[in-house]
């Protein structure tokens, strides 16, 4: 389980509990107080390696958006500048990206093997994948 705490108090704040293996990476959005994109609600990705990315609203203790279009572990999840959109990675060989939105798929990309690692630019417009066939590979969203 992921656990959300604060230091003020002994108890954890959250306890989520959804997935059904490991969890094997969590990223925060860009979004919530205090950041570029305050007016959005800051947001928990967790991704495991029951092949599943779960959303997670912070201040609501809730999952908003199961992600479950990749077929093996995810092992990178990241969000784009705005908070937006997320890019997910997995040993299926696909870089998926999704609305945060409505958790729908925006766009498939499927490499030669598995990706170990997906990261926007600053201006989130570009996404990239390592693969573990040595290659990294980048998509403009310009084109």
């Amino acid at each position: 389980p992921a656990k959300i705490g604060s230091v003020k108090q002994d108890e954890p704040l959250h306890d989520f509990r959804l997935h059904t293996k490991e969890i094997y990476t969590i990223k925060w959005s860009p979004t919530g107080p205090g950041t570029k994109n305050p007016n959005k609600p800051l947001l928990l990705a967790t991704a495991s390696f029951d092949s599943v990315v779960k959303l997670w609203d912070i201040d609501k203790g809730e999952c908003i958006h199961t992600l479950a279009r990749h077929t093996e572990p995810v092992y990178s999840v990241a969000f784009n500048p705005t908070g937006d959109l997320i890019a997910s990675g997995s040993f299926d060989k696909c870089l998926h990206i999704w609305s945060v939105k409505d958790g729908s798929v925006v766009k498939t990309l499927r490499g030669g093997s598995g990706i170990f690692e997906v990261a926007w630019n600053k201006d989130g417009d570009k996404v990239a994948a390592c693969f573990f066939n040595k290659v990294v590979t980048v998509i403009d969203f310009r084109m």
